[in-house]
């Protein structure tokens, strides 16, 4: 390469503009996906999120009694999302920014449908992956009677708040997701660090996931410590609509709003 011509700058950082470019890429790739295909990788996401649970719990049975071992604890959290994100698997919180970002660009009925259809069917993909993931934990047996006690218990914060404190508890996991999204671009080699550190906030805030929460709120529903009903209307249709108001509504808004006038 001759003097006169440019240089790559290896470690330059991605435009907010190709961030924008690159998500609503990736936004409309999965819209146009077979509904089988969202359907199965909906699924698996939805049994892998569930590691999220059992990876705390295990933690919280391994380490000693005291002060530090809920924040050591909450690490656990952090590996389903690992699991799923970087396998490409069809998470529903993800998806608060990937298919609305397209949407934003090209506001018609036809993105609406889309975006429905995603949208509904990877949601109740997700819920089908973590019940599959608790029955199996719980009726199959393959913890021990300690294990499952600690899924239980890292389980337990779900029954503590009402509809409004999970809805709003719901916004900031939502918009921590969709931070995480907009990030990744930029990772280059440290998408691991950036998952991390976006859902291990989300762990130890409390906030409401509602595809995580599905996995604990389903471990209490077998365990017999809420009923189905109470599970789906009291903790996870708050959480629903708080993450999609945290993903959508805020986070995607902002990152549009951003870049929109630079956008041809």
């Amino acid at each position: 390469m001759s003097d006169s011509q440019p240089r790559p700058i290896p470690n330059a950082r991605v435009s907010a503009r190709a961030i924008y470019q690159t998500i609503r890429r990736d936004g409309e790739e999965e819209m146009a996906r077979p509904m089988g295909s969202l359907w199965w990788s909906g699924v698996a996401a939805g049994i892998a999120i569930s590691t999220s649970v059992i990876a705390e719990g295990l933690l919280q049975t391994s380490l000693p009694d005291s002060p530090w071992r809920e924040p050591l604890a909450a690490f656990g959290y952090c590996v389903g999302f690992v699991l799923v994100v970087l396998g490409r698997m069809q998470l529903f919180t993800e998806n608060t920014i990937t298919a609305v970002l397209p949407l934003m660009a090209r506001t018609n009925r036809e993105a609406l449908a889309c975006i429905a259809r995603l949208w509904s069917v990877v949601f109740i993909a997700n819920m089908c992956g973590t019940l599959v993931a608790a029955t199996f934990t719980d009726v199959v047996g393959f913890a021990t009677p300690e294990q499952l006690a600690a899924f239980h218990e890292v389980s337990r914060p779900l029954l503590d708040k009402n509809w409004l404190d999970t809805l709003l508890h719901g916004i900031p996991a939502g918009f921590f997701v969709a931070a995480m999204v907009w990030m990744l671009p930029n990772a280059r080699g440290s998408e691991i660090g950036v998952i991390v550190i976006a859902t291990y906030i989300i762990a130890i805030g409390g906030f409401a996931h509602v595809v995580v929460g599905s996995m604990e709120a389903f471990l209490l529903v077998l365990a017999g410590e809420i009923a189905i009903f109470d599970a789906l209307w009291s903790c996870l249709l708050p959480a629903l609509i708080g993450n999609v108001l945290g993903g959508t509504v805020l986070f995607s808004l902002l990152a549009y709003g951003q870049v929109r006038l630079e956008l041809d």
